[in-house]
C-alpha cells in the first residue's frame, strides 16, 4: 500500500511526539496493569492469617449481624456479608467506618466472627491493601493525586494513547505486508528495536484499541453519565416506598436469600451480600457474584439488587446474563478492559499482553531518541543535548523504578503484616521510584541503564525471599506470586547485561556510551 512520502513523515512525527508524552505514564500503567490480572491470587499472598476464630456458618449469620448490631449501631448503615470466605476475605461479616468528618479519609473496615463460645470478636486488621495499590497505581498511570485530579489527566494520556496507535498504523502500513515478520538480530541495535517494537504492536493492536477506548470511558465516566441523564431526563429508578410506621417486615435471612437468588438466576454464583439502610428506613439488598457464561461489570464481580423481604431480583442492570441491550453494551466496556470473561486463558493473554505492551512504551521511546540523535548529529552537534540526556535518564529510571517500586513494596506486605495501609504502601514505592529516577539523572543513561536493571533484578528476589523469611507467621498458600516474581528477576539481569554490552559497543556519542563499561572488559 502506497502512501505519499509526506503524510508518512507527519504521521511519523505525530507517532513520535505522542509516544514520547505519554509513553513513560503509560508503562507504569501497563506494567501495573498486567498485575492487577492477578489482583485477587496478589492479596491472599500477601494477607495475614486473621486472628478471629473460623467464619461461622452461613445459617448462624442472623446471631452474628445482631451481635454486630448490638455493640456497633454505626453498621447499621451498610455491612456485608460474605458468601465465600478465605485470606483475602477473612470473616463473615465487615463493615466500613469513615473516621471523623474529612471525606477523604480512607475508611477503616471492621471484620466480626462468633468465638466457639458464641461470643462476638471483631477486628480492624484485615487483608493486605497492596494489590489495590498496585491497582490505582495503574488507575492512575502512577500519578500520585486525588482521584479526582488524576483520572482527567489519564483521559488526556488515553487520547494521545489513542493518537499514538492509529499514526502509528499509518506510518507502517506502506511496509505491512513486507516487514511484518521481519526480526533483524545483528549489530544494528536500532533496527531490531523498531522490528520488535512494530511487531508487537501490530500483533496486540486490537487489545491496544480496546485499552485505549476504554480507558477513555473510564476516565471521563462521570461526564459520560451526566450527559446522559440531562439526554434522556436523568430519571430516577424506581425505589421501594417507604417503610409505614410501625415494626418493619422481616428480613429474609442469608441463606434464604440466597435460595430465592438460585431459584431466578441459577447460573448466577452469589459471593457477597451488601446491606445497607436507606434515609426513608427501607433496607437495601445487593448481590455480588460471578456467571461463567456471562460478562461481568467489575473486574472480579457483577452484581444485582434484590428485594430483603421477598428476595425478589429488583435490579439487573449491572447482573451478568440478566442485563438489557443498553447495559450489556456499557459493561462489554468494563469487561473488555479488565479480561473479565474467558476465564483463567483469556487472564494470562492479558497479563502477557500488559508486559508486551509495558516493553512496547519502552522502545519507542529508545527509537526516539535513537532518531534524535541521528538528527543531531547531521545538524553538527557533537555531544549530546541535554534534553536527549534527560529523555535517556528518565527512559532508564521511571521504567526499572516502577518495576523495582512494585517488587519492594509487595515483599513489604508480608513483614509488615496487618499493620500495612495503601498509605504506607504508597510511600515504600514512591520512595524507591524517585530514588531510581534520581539516580538515573545522575549517573547518566548508560551506566544506570544496566546498574538499575541490575538494581531491580535484585527487587524482584525480595518478594519470594519475603516468603521465605516469614513463612513461619505466614504460610505461602500462593506460589505463583514467587514464581512469576523470580521469572521477572531473570529477565531484569539479562536486559542488564544487554545494556552493559550496549554501553561499551554502541558510538561514543550516543546517549547509551558508557566509558565505564568499556573499563568493565565489554569490547568498545
Amino acid at each position: 500500500m502506497k502512501l505519499p512520502t509526506d503524510l508518512i513523515k507527519m504521521y511519523k512525527e505525530i507517532h513520535g511526539w505522542v509516544g514520547i508524552i505519554s509513553g513513560l505514564a503509560l508503562f507504569i500503567a501497563f506494567f501495573a496493569g498486567a498485575l492487577t490480572m492477578f489482583e485477587d491470587h496478589i492479596q491472599r499472598w500477601a494477607s495475614p492469617p486473621s486472628a478471629l476464630a473460623a467464619p461461622p456458618p452461613l445459617e448462624k449469620t442472623p446471631e452474628l449481624v445482631a451481635k454486630v448490631l448490638a455493640a456497633h449501631p454505626e453498621a447499621k448503615e451498610g455491612y456485608t456479608v460474605h458468601l465465600v470466605t478465605d485470606s483475602a476475605r477473612p470473616a463473615r461479616v465487615s463493615w466500613d467506618v469513615r473516621p471523623g468528618e474529612d471525606d477523604h479519609a480512607p475508611p477503616v473496615t471492621y471484620y466480626a466472627s462468633l468465638a466457639p463460645e458464641g461470643s462476638l470478636q471483631v477486628e480492624t486488621k484485615g487483608p493486605s491493601p497492596v494489590a489495590q495499590f498496585i491497582d490505582v497505581l495503574h488507575q492512575q498511570v502512577g500519578l500520585p493525586f486525588e482521584h479526582e485530579v488524576a483520572m482527567p489527566i489519564m483521559g488526556a494520556i488515553a487520547m494521545l494513547y489513542f493518537v499514538a496507535i492509529v499514526s502509528g498504523l499509518v506510518v507502517l502500513l506502506p511496509s505491512l505486508v513486507s516487514d511484518l515478520f521481519a526480526m533483524r538480530l545483528g549489530k544494528n541495535v536500532k533496527r531490531m528495536w523498531l522490528d520488535a517494537h512494530n511487531l508487537l504492536g501490530i500483533f496486540s493492536l486490537p487489545f491496544h484499541i480496546i485499552m485505549a477506548l476504554t480507558a477513555l470511558v473510564f476516565a471521563f465516566h462521570d461526564q459520560f453519565y451526566g450527559a446522559q441523564g440531562l439526554a434522556f431526563g436523568g430519571a430516577e429508578r424506581e425505589r421501594p416506598a417507604a417503610v409505614a410506621q410501625g415494626e418493619a417486615p422481616p428480613m429474609l435471612t442469608p441463606v434464604q436469600m440466597v435460595e430465592r437468588l438460585r431459584q431466578q438466576a441459577p447460573d448466577f454464583t452469589p459471593m457477597v451480600l451488601d446491606i445497607s439502610e436507606r434515609r426513608d428506613g427501607s433496607r437495601n439488598v445487593r448481590v455480588g457474584g460471578l456467571s461463567e457464561r456471562h460478562a461481568v461489570r467489575g473486574p472480579t464481580m457483577g452484581y444485582g439488587a434484590i428485594d430483603p423481604v421477598t428476595g425478589e431480583l429488583t435490579g439487573k442492570d449491572y447482573m451478568p446474563g440478566h442485563q438489557d441491550g443498553w447495559s450489556a453494551a456499557v459493561t462489554s466496556f468494563f469487561t473488555l478492559h479488565f479480561g473479565a470473561f474467558g476465564g483463567e486463558p483469556i487472564r494470562w493473554s492479558y497479563f502477557l499482553l500488559g508486559l508486551a505492551g509495558a516493553f512496547i512504551f519502552y522502545t519507542g521511546n529508545l527509537l526516539w531518541i535513537e532518531s534524535r540523535r541521528k538528527r543531531e548529529r547531521k545538524a553538527g552537534a557533537v555531544e549530546q543535548t541535554r534534553a536527549t540526556r534527560v529523555l535517556g535518564a528518565l527512559t532508564v529510571g521511571v521504567p526499572t523504578g516502577t518495576i523495582a517500586g512494585i517488587a519492594i513494596t509487595l515483599a513489604a506486605a508480608k513483614p509488615l503484616g496487618a499493620g500495612a495501609t495503601e498509605g504506607l504502601h504508597s510511600m515504600i514505592f514512591y520512595t524507591v521510584f524517585l530514588a531510581f529516577v534520581a539516580w538515573a539523572m545522575v549517573r547518566g543513561a548508560a551506566r544506570s541503564g544496566y546498574e538499575l536493571a541490575f538494581a531491580a533484578a535484585i527487587a524482584m528476589v525480595a518478594v519470594p525471599l519475603s516468603s521465605l523469611a516469614f513463612m513461619s507467621r505466614h504460610p505461602v498458600s500462593i506460589i505463583g506470586v514467587d514464581a512469576i516474581a523470580l521469572l521477572l528477576c531473570g529477565g531484569l539481569f539479562m536486559a542488564g547485561r544487554a545494556a552493559q554490552k550496549r554501553a561499551a559497543a554502541t558510538p561514543r556519542d550516543s546517549v547509551w556510551f558508557s566509558s565505564r563499561a568499556v573499563a568493565e572488559g565489554y569490547p568498545a
